[in-house]
């Protein structure tokens, strides 16, 4: 299948490292022009650096920009005022335990995982609405469905943005314009990786201690290790094309079967 966005704009939040990265290069090698943000410019700056390495002839901007807050949101359109493919990835996680997640804790999460979300696509979405075309995708979790005893609260986050995801994508009926939700399975990202050594003996080198957090932690995966971004990015890609024109409102899942459901 060949996939081409030539002339096509992408935005792609919390893309300075792991998955947002991994997407945004993959968008690249397809032709689109790339958007990263981040709040940190040294980082984006390096993600870029990275980008092009990968992908020589790629066009890539980046923004420094806080997409926690309006204030952000705004600065990016107005560097940004149109986009065809808009990615919410920008997310954070952590374990912590159930009853120890203050109020301020539970604000946090749903207003970085979902609002900063929401803000976006209320920004974006009418524009692409008129011109005939546009992909929205929300980076969600196995989280969202499988909630984790340690992270309720980033669970909680993941699968409001499944009822976004479906409820814009009812907004932008007959519109040429798709929404859609992937459900990421346990990747193996930096962050991921300091999170697992929360969790297991951090004494143990990266591969054993990848194999037991998946065999204590996650032992639903089929995989039976953990994905990479650029598995992760595969998906995004093509639904960012022409081809996944039918595949709207969905919860497509990229998680190495460990959602144990036989439907997506």
């Amino acid at each position: 299948m060949h996939i081409d966005l030539t002339g096509r704009t992408a935005v792609v939040t919390g893309s300075s490292q792991g998955i947002g990265l991994a997407v945004a290069t993959g968008l690249a090698g397809a032709g689109a022009d790339v958007v990263l943000t981040g709040r940190g410019r040294e980082r984006l700056d390096a993600a870029a650096e990275s980008l092009r390495s990968t992908v020589p002839d790629a066009a890539v901007r980046t923004l420094a920009c806080d997409l926690t807050t309006e204030q952000g949101a705004a600065e990016l359109q107005e560097a940004v005022p149109a986009a065809d493919i808009l990615v919410n990835n920008l997310g954070i996680f952590g374990s912590r335990p159930p009853l120890e997640i203050t109020d301020d804790e539970w604000r946090t999460y749903f207003d970085t995982n979902v609002l900063s979300a929401v803000r976006l696509i209320r920004r974006y979405l009418p524009g692409m609405k008129e011109r005939g075309w546009g992909r929205v995708q929300n980076i969600a979790s196995d989280s969202a469905l499988v909630i984790p005893a340690e992270m309720i609260h980033y669970g909680m986050s993941k699968t409001a943005l499944l009822a976004v995801s479906r409820g814009f994508a009812k907004e932008a009926a007959g519109t040429g314009v798709t929404v859609n939700s992937v459900i990421a399975g346990p990747t193996h990202t930096g962050g991921v990786e300091d999170f697992v050594y929360e969790l297991v003996d951090g004494e143990l080198p990266w591969d054993e201690a990848q194999r037991e957090f998946m065999r204590l932690h996650r032992p639903q995966s089929l995989l039976q290790r953990l994905i990479e971004p650029e598995e992760i990015a595969n998906l995004v890609v093509y639904l960012s094309s022409p081809q996944a024109s039918a595949t709207t409102g969905a919860a497509v899942r990229v998680d190495g079967g460990y959602v144990d459901s036989i439907v997506p």
